[in-house]
């Protein structure tokens, strides 16, 4: 198990759990009771730690390097998938996987960063920061969805678009405005989930939905604290100040009216308790799907139209 820094409690009860468990095995003795007081006394601490994280920790927690990623949903959630390559003009960016699959009896197409799980395939998969090909694959799957009248469904999670000159040469704004304009206008339904990191344009370049939703502990925001930092304080240290004052939690942008619900996580976080976060994502999807292949693709859209029309604060002066 990995442990974050405001989880060292939890580290120190669970090495006492394997000190006592290691002393059984050694010896014949009964050590039940104490194993069963760790246990209360884990759960009790565990449920103290969760019950008020910081924006920041939940930073720390979107970024937990046992958590799940795209293709352990897409792998465990749906079935029969078909992975699909190549944007058809420059090549095949692995930071944005996507295919065709099915989600019970549903033939949906589901599209998501991909982050990679040792140092070697996060090199592979350029970290989840995707090129502008990503966004152009992404955005020929969407077409090919819309011809099927297939459900699109995206799990985002990436610290950004990649920003190097190349990816700048081949038009990496370009293609995620085009993302955007096409997924404002597409006809078959768009569910949007933010699994890890929702940051800035990488996140919304496949990130505008009929219905958009983050899981518990994750974060969604223009620019990651540390960026804000440096360009605030001209330093990394005050990445805390910058998570709070950025207020990119969840529970934020359910009050600000940009996501459309959160999907609670099993207390410790969505890699505490991979099945039962799978579970609770299959359902969810199953339910959303459901209920937006009812509506005709008019009135989805002029929905989807409406929902971002509305949002932010504006004023508008006569004269």
């Amino acid at each position: 198990m990995v442990f974050l820094e405001f989880e060292r409690p939890l580290e120190k009860l669970y090495e006492q759990l394997d000190k006592i468990k290691q002393v059984a095995n050694e010896g014949d003795i009964d050590v039940s009771e104490n194993i069963k007081d760790l246990n209360a006394k884990i759960k009790a601490t565990r449920k103290e730690i969760y019950s008020d994280l910081s924006g920041w920790q939940k930073v720390q927690l979107s970024r937990h390097p046992e958590r799940p990623y795209t293709l352990h949903y897409i792998e465990n959630v749906f079935k029969k998938f078909i992975e699909l390559h190549g944007d058809r003009k420059f090549g095949d960016d692995k930071a944005i996987v996507g295919g065709i699959a099915k989600l019970g009896d549903q033939s949906v197409v589901v599209i998501g960063h991909q982050k990679g799980v040792t140092t070697k395939m996060r090199q592979y998969r350029n970290f989840g920061m995707a090129n502008p090909e990503g966004y152009r694959k992404a955005s020929r799957l969407m077409k090919m969805a819309e011809k099927f009248n297939y459900p699109v469904i995206c799990l985002i999670d990436t610290p950004g678009a990649y920003p190097g000159l190349e990816a700048e040469e081949r038009g990496q704004a370009e293609a995620i405005a085009a993302n955007l304009l096409l997924m404002a206008r597409l006809k078959v339904p768009i569910l949007c989930y933010v699994i890890g990191e929702g940051a800035s344009g990488g996140a919304l370049g496949i990130g505008l939905g009929d219905k958009v939703f983050m899981l518990e502990n994750t974060w969604y925001s223009v620019i990651s604290p540390e960026s804000c930092s440096s360009i605030l304080w001209r330093s990394w240290d005050y990445k805390e100040q910058a998570a709070e004052a950025l207020k990119l939690t969840a529970d934020h942008m359910l009050g600000f009216g940009l996501i459309d619900d959160i999907i609670k996580e099993p207390i410790g976080g969505a890699h505490s308790d991979p099945e039962k976060m799978i579970k609770s994502l299959r359902l969810h999807m199953r339910k959303e799907v459901t209920e937006l292949m009812a509506l005709t693709p008019a009135k989805r859209i002029k929905m989807r139209i409406d929902k971002y029309s509305k949002m932010g604060n504006f004023k508008i002066q006569k004269g």
